[in-house]
């Protein structure tokens, strides 16, 4: 099975690939080529070692202003990012790239560096890393939500919030 890949608007979750880490730093290497040595960062399920995920590899850049991210859109077109139909997040700017077969293989948020997007996705990807118990109890609600939505991606991104909430509100970030 390949490492990365899901279609479109699918939830399925996979064992962690101990590639994963390997695969974001090929990654993030190829993507400062285009984008020069700008703050980038593995989020997600697949940077938490042991965490199931969904095989796509989140990615998150910072940079300094909303205009800086706005310059992002042509290198990273040229990096083969498609600017996505999912800036509903304000402050944040969505990419994504797929492979050959149209699989959705890797995510990149360009947010404002040390902003609040920036900040509290590294203060839960941490929080996972650092407590097993939380990451257990965040595996669980995962594996329940995907069957309950195997189809609505967006309806299993959603139903978490409120996990990731309180998570961030115990660590004062809410």
């Amino acid at each position: 099975m390949a490492a990365l890949g899901l279609a479109r608007l699918t939830v399925r979750l996979v064992a962690y690939d101990p590639r994963w880490p390997a695969l974001y730093l090929r990654e993030r290497a190829r993507l400062q080529q285009h984008l020069g040595p700008l703050p980038l960062e593995h989020v997600g399920s697949t940077s938490v070692p042991g965490l199931d995920a969904k095989p796509i590899l989140d990615l998150m850049a910072g940079v300094e202003s909303d205009a800086a991210r706005t310059q992002m859109i042509e290198p990273l077109r040229r990096a083969g990012y498609t600017h996505g139909d999912s800036d509903v997040i304000a402050g944040r700017l969505y990419f994504r790239r797929d492979d050959e077969a149209g699989l959705r293989t890797h995510q990149l948020s360009v947010c404002a560096f040390g902003g609040r997007f920036w900040t509290e996705h590294l203060a839960f990807r941490d929080a996972l890393r650092a407590d097993a118990a939380l990451a257990i109890r965040y595996l669980q609600l995962k594996r329940e939500l995907a069957q309950r939505f195997p189809s609505d991606r967006i309806a299993y991104s959603e139903a978490k919030s409120g996990f990731v909430t309180a998570v961030l509100r115990a660590r004062g970030l809410r």
